[in-house]
């Protein structure tokens, strides 16, 4: 008869296969709660700037706002998550996907050393068949969790121009980075390559800016540096007669 740490294992294993190309690691403990509608996405895009980005794909509104040590005071957006529940009978045992693209600043946030305010409809996937509303009506639960690599099934980045960007001054908001999902930092060189790459501030949540003081040339190139250290070049993704308020995607993201 097969041991239940072989079948929790092969558990793990299949999700991993069916969700994404993930190494099987230990799990951490950590609480749950939910909020925004019962199956709905939480908030409008919340702390990392996401906006109504999150009700769409790829994150489909499977999303979590993510204490003080999972948020990391922004520099948690856009990672993944395996998070699965076992200590309420409406519990399925399977892990959920789901990616940090808010902060839940206080509370039972802050309570625990790892806390995921889980969207209704992330919250709710967590429950065996025909118990997601009992689950949710447990309000905060015990979960286990696991960082795991995105994978946005062949998507590349996108660089949404902030409305209050100006010919001087740029601001982006940066989605759907591959892999680590997250960034430590991020350059900007402008026309023609020659120049030196110069480093932009981070903003706020997954915003990242750079006031040159002078007019910016444009093709603007920008280099990522995710989480872990990789780093990738999107060459000149902003192009000549770039606009405020406008997306432009890459044609490159992490493997």
């Amino acid at each position: 008869m097969a041991s239940s740490s072989f079948l929790a294992f092969v558990t793990l294993a299949s999700s991993c296969l069916i969700l994404l190309p993930c190494i099987v690691s230990g799990w951490s403990d950590g609480g749950a709660t939910w909020y925004g509608p019962r199956h709905g996405a939480g908030s409008d895009g919340g702390a990392c700037g996401y906006h109504g980005d999150v009700e769409q794909p790829p994150f489909s509104a499977m999303i979590t706002a993510g204490g003080s040590s999972i948020f990391n005071g922004g520099k948690g957006c856009g990672a993944c998550y395996q998070v699965r529940c076992t200590g309420n009978p409406a519990c399925s045992g399977s892990p959920v996907t789901v990616v940090v693209t808010d902060q839940c600043p206080g509370g039972p946030c802050q309570a625990e050393a790892a806390h995921f305010d889980l969207s209704g409809k992330a919250f709710g996937a967590m429950a065996k068949r025909g118990q997601a509303d009992n689950l949710r009506n447990a309000g905060s639960i015990k979960v286990q969790y696991n960082r795991v690599p995105c994978n946005w099934h062949g998507l590349d980045i996108a660089f949404k121009v902030d409305g209050g960007s100006n010919p001087n001054y740029l601001a982006v908001l940066i989605e759907d980075e591959a892999g680590d999902g997250d960034l430590s930092a991020v350059e900007l060189q402008q026309r023609g390559g020659s120049g030196s790459w110069a480093p932009m501030q981070e903003s706020w949540g997954a915003v990242w800016k750079y006031n040159s003081g002078s007019t910016l040339q444009a093709p603007i190139s920008i280099r990522l540096t995710s989480g872990s250290g990789k780093k990738l070049v999107a060459r000149n993704v902003i192009p000549s007669g770039w606009q405020a308020s406008r997306t432009y995607r890459s044609i490159v993201n992490f493997q």
